[in-house]
């Protein structure tokens, strides 16, 4: 298992993201993420199922069964975006609510982020910048409905440590010029990615994904 993430994390066909002229299929997609050996979404495929139109489909596990932390997939260099935006659906039954894993009393949220080739995810040292967060007003909370979030590059993207890019210019355009995968996040506005589940039957969307 370990030998084929590496293989797909460092896939060197992945096209840069301005490149992208389509989401890539469900089979380019990873429920995870994966850091160290180990699965950080519970109870889940491994990757989403093909919808309607070439949108991806993935079932939130519910209370008791698992957590879904991110929604990955490999892309190149994001130097030459100025704007990411994702399209999506949530699908749920009457009364069901999302749940944060770890911070149950909070609000469960999603939101994207982009990682660094050669991130160990340690968050020590260097590496604390080497997975880049969206702005606070690009994070959303999971509710029914469809919904877009569109966010600049120029905008106040935060480390892992919650440090804002403007402290930190050098490691943020380096991780530009060397991004690896991008992600979209399920859990809350201080744990990113840190999973969520919810209390009924309720499905996840992607419509689209765009770098402009």
């Amino acid at each position: 298992m370990i030998k084929r993430l590496a293989a797909f994390t460092l896939c060197a066909t992945a096209l840069s993201a301005s490149a992208l002229t389509a989401m890539p299929p469900a089979n380019e997609w990873e429920i995870g993420p994966w850091a160290r050996g180990k699965n950080y979404s519970i109870g889940m495929p491994a990757t989403p199922r093909e919808g309607a139109n070439g949108s991806l489909v993935v079932d939130f596990p519910q209370a008791g069964r698992g957590e879904w932390d991110a929604l990955t997939t490999g892309v190149g260099p994001l130097k030459n975006v100025d704007r990411i935006s994702i399209r999506y659906r949530i699908d749920a039954a009457p009364g069901t609510r999302f749940v944060p894993a770890e911070e149950p009393d909070q609000t469960a949220t999603i939101s994207v982020y982009f990682q660094r080739a050669g991130d160990t995810w340690t968050a020590k040292g260097r590496y604390a910048s080497y997975r880049w967060y969206a702005p606070k007003q690009a994070v959303m909370p999971l509710k029914p409905g469809e919904h877009t979030i569109s966010m600049s590059l120029d905008d106040r993207w935060t480390n892992v440590w919650h440090r804002p890019r403007e402290e930190h210019e050098r490691e943020f355009a380096a991780a530009l010029s060397n991004t690896a995968r991008f992600g979209i996040a399920f859990g809350t506005l201080g744990r990113r990615s840190h999973g969520v589940y919810a209390t009924g039957p309720a499905r996840f969307t992607l419509l689209s994904v765009d770098f402009d």
